[in-house]
């Protein structure tokens, strides 16, 4: 999944999107509310972790912006405040979640994987090709009843291709939805993770390329 978090006081937003990120999940992270609307502007996010206080655009503004223009993304506000009033308020904005200050990383990830199931249509918990298992819940992977050891990027993309079998997933989209805004758009990021895929899933092959389009799982 894609997660934006929007924090200013810097440690606080590194640490949170270093957690994420370990946790196999695609994370930028921006310290202010503008540079918040400029990158929900160029790219769609699952979950918006989203300050309340921020300098620029306040994180109430941002949250009436994303519920007036319809957005997709799921937001979950954090605030230091943790009174009814400010949740009630904050949902009242249109946060899908609230989170006070101080919290268990825990209870964060878990909330953040609850709010990506809501903004995506729902999957079914395990995720099949033929012989070949994906637990999204328990982050694993078994072909054959035999457990394999992904990267998190690697068990991340190939969630994506199992989650629209048969279907084409460009290279682009695979770079979006894996990758944080570092990525190189000209890198050949995904298709060193698909050889390196390829190689621990064995035979037969699950990940068929498509030429000038992209790759899937699955005959179309």
């Amino acid at each position: 999944m894609r997660v934006l978090v929007v924090e200013d006081f810097e440690v606080l937003a590194r640490s949170i999107g270093t957690g994420l990120q370990r946790e196999g999940m695609a994370v930028d992270v921006v310290l202010d509310g503008t540079a918040a609307l400029d990158r929900l502007a160029a790219t769609r996010y699952d979950v918006v972790i989203l300050d309340r206080d921020l300098p620029g655009v306040h994180g109430d503004e941002i949250c009436r912006r994303l519920a007036h223009g319809r957005c997709e993304s799921r937001v979950l506000m954090l605030t230091a405040s943790g009174t009814i009033e400010d949740r009630v308020a904050g949902l009242g904005l249109g946060a899908d979640d609230y989170l006070p200050k101080p919290f268990a990383f825990a209870e964060l990830v878990a909330r953040v994987r609850a709010l990506a199931r809501r903004a995506t249509p729902p999957l079914p918990p395990t995720l099949t090709w033929g012989d070949l298992t994906l637990d999204p819940a328990r982050r694993t992977v078994s072909r054959a009843g035999r457990r394999l050891e992904l990267s998190p990027r690697e068990f991340a993309l190939l969630e994506c291709l199992l989650a629209v079998p048969g279907l084409v997933v460009s290279a682009e989209e695979l770079l979006e939805r894996v990758w944080d805004e570092a990525a190189d758009p000209f890198t050949s990021a995904v298709k060193h993770t698909v050889h390196r895929l390829r190689v621990k899933l064995g035979d037969p092959p699950v990940i068929e390329t498509v030429r000038e389009g992209g790759y899937r799982v699955g005959p179309s």
